[in-house]
């Protein structure tokens, strides 16, 4: 096991570093399929927290992946949970059982599930995408908030991270972690300027040599501008930022028989993959459904999520899958290591602090 390397650049601490213990405030977010052991380890051993994905896991292999972890690095990282998953009390118990230092949630966790982590010293920290759920979860007990603006990858809301992120950190007393358009140190800057406490990146760590996505996938999102990058609902109902591709567009031509057909045939495949019975899924629908304005289409649509990830993020074949990614794809050109693109961010972040105007002299 090991740490970041000799010639890591010095600790920078703000309020997310101390809370979590991490030398850096950056964190690699849970990705489905793409965030594993060897890319949370590589980041966590860089001195920035790798939040391991468990939604594509058994709780089985959950268990075995904080191990494997554990096992690659000494240093600080978390785990990404659904919180309205119906064996989510389950996968708590494993967190805290293995001693995993924080949990992350893609949507806000019980006050129940907050008190039992917190109780074992689990940093809670929820994603959220509007001030109000921030302002709930810090009622609530959560120790910080993630904030994804619409420029972030996956799910992703519509407002813009320039605009949201201000309205948390003015409205909440706990670290905010900003995300949603972020992949160097400027950015860094840009997000502490505003009062966030670090940055969480995804499409920045998918794309690294320690991404364990395939060569070829890699090579398109390297190769995507700016206006290569799309939102669609047309995947599983719902707002979902990802690489527009020849499957994207034909999935946007396509009628609602076709889209159920295929949310049925990829239910299977999840079901398959994920050792669930259609009970459990059944019940998972019915949580995901509870307080959103979704049909019961949206709700077996959302099937197509994680078969259609694996396909392109796990097999390579971008002809059947998807590529969610930030807006951000459009100005990545390389693919340096974990410990290289943290080391890289945090010289920026601090050539930048030095060419403030503010940072070198006082203002008359």
């Amino acid at each position: 096991m090991s740490g970041p390397p000799d010639e890591a650049p010095a600790a920078f601490a703000t309020p997310l570093t101390e809370l979590v213990g991490v030398r850096y405030p950056i964190v690699q977010t849970g990705m489905g399929w793409v965030a594993g052991p060897r890319l949370v380890s590589a980041t966590a051993n860089a001195g920035a927290l790798g939040i391991l994905a468990s939604a594509t896991m058994t709780p089985r292999q959950l268990r075995s992946a904080v191990r494997e972890v554990r096992s690659r690095t000494d240093a600080p990282f978390g785990v990404n949970l659904r919180a309205d998953a119906g064996d989510a009390p389950e996968r708590v118990g494993i967190l805290i059982e293995e001693g995993v230092r924080v949990a992350s949630f893609a949507l806000a966790p019980s006050r129940e599930l907050i008190s039992r982590l917190k109780d074992a010293g689990v940093v809670v920290i929820p994603s959220i995408g509007a001030r109000r759920h921030a302002e709930k979860v810090e009622a609530w007990g959560a120790d910080a908030v993630l904030v994804q603006g619409g420029e972030g990858g996956g799910h992703t809301g519509n407002v813009a991270t320039t605009v949201l992120l201000p309205q948390v950190v003015d409205a909440v007393g706990i670290p905010v972690i900003a995300a949603g358009g972020f992949f160097d140190g400027r950015g860094l800057v840009a997000a502490l300027a505003y009062g966030a406490a670090g940055i969480a990146m995804g499409t920045r760590f998918l794309l690294t040599s320690d991404s364990t996505v395939p060569d070829a996938v890699k090579a398109r999102y390297l190769a995507a501008s700016v206006q290569d990058v799309t939102v669609t609902t047309k995947v599983d109902g719902l707002p979902h930022r990802m690489l527009r591709s020849e499957l994207v567009d034909a999935l946007e031509r396509s009628g609602r028989p076709a889209a159920l057909l295929r949310a049925l045939r990829h239910a299977a495949g999840f079901k398959r993959d994920s050792g669930l019975g259609w009970r459990q899924m059944v019940r998972d629908g019915l949580a995901m459904k509870h307080g959103k304005e979704l049909t019961w289409s949206q709700v077996l649509l959302a099937a197509n999520t994680p078969m259609m990830l694996k396909a392109s993020m796990v097999e390579g074949r971008t002809d059947l899958g998807v590529m969610a990614s930030g807006q951000v794809a459009g100005l990545i050109e390389d693919l340096p290591s974990c410990a290289e693109l943290v080391g890289r961010i945090m010289a920026e972040a601090r050539t930048a602090l030095g060419s403030l105007p503010a940072a070198r002299a006082p203002v008359r």
